[in-house]
């Protein structure tokens, strides 16, 4: 049997959802998800896109109705914590259904192509994984939107 619907989790990610997708920025700590996902946030704002925060640095994910849901735990609802600033107020929303997960990632890169249809294991649900090229001059919602359902 299928469980479809399981207790919250908390992961070390940063959700935001564009319009009705949901993307859970992945990664150890210092490798840009905050700044990937507010650069995303506000190129999306500038485009008049419906676009929020669900959470920052600690993430809520659980399995209702078979999809993976990402909230924000109380303390930390709105808020996005920049590295040498704190943490700032962000447009946010109570609960989205993830879609993706994104890995940001830096130059030098470690491979020159990524893996074919590459996984994330949110521990509920398994999302596709996007790489996300952090590269001086590139929007990362230009490249999010070349890779994923926007």
């Amino acid at each position: 049997m299928t469980r479809n619907t399981t207790a919250p989790r908390n992961v070390h990610a940063t959700a935001i959802v564009l319009g009705t997708v949901g993307y859970l920025f992945v990664g150890p700590s210092g490798t840009g998800k905050t700044s990937a996902a507010l650069a995303c946030l506000s190129s999306a704002a500038r485009r008049g896109w419906n676009a929020a925060l669900v959470s920052d640095d600690q993430v809520l994910v659980s399995l209702r109705g078979g999809r993976l849901v990402a909230r924000a735990p109380a303390t930390i609802a709105g808020l996005a914590e920049l590295r040498g600033v704190g943490p700032i107020p962000v447009r946010k929303v109570k609960a989205a259904v993830m879609s993706y997960a994104v890995l940001p990632v830096a130059p030098p890169f470690d491979m020159r192509v990524a893996p074919e249809a590459e996984t994330w294991d949110a521990g509920p649900a398994v999302l596709p994984l996007l790489r996300l090229p952090l590269l001086p001059g590139l929007d990362p919602l230009d490249a999010l939107s070349r890779f994923s359902a926007l």
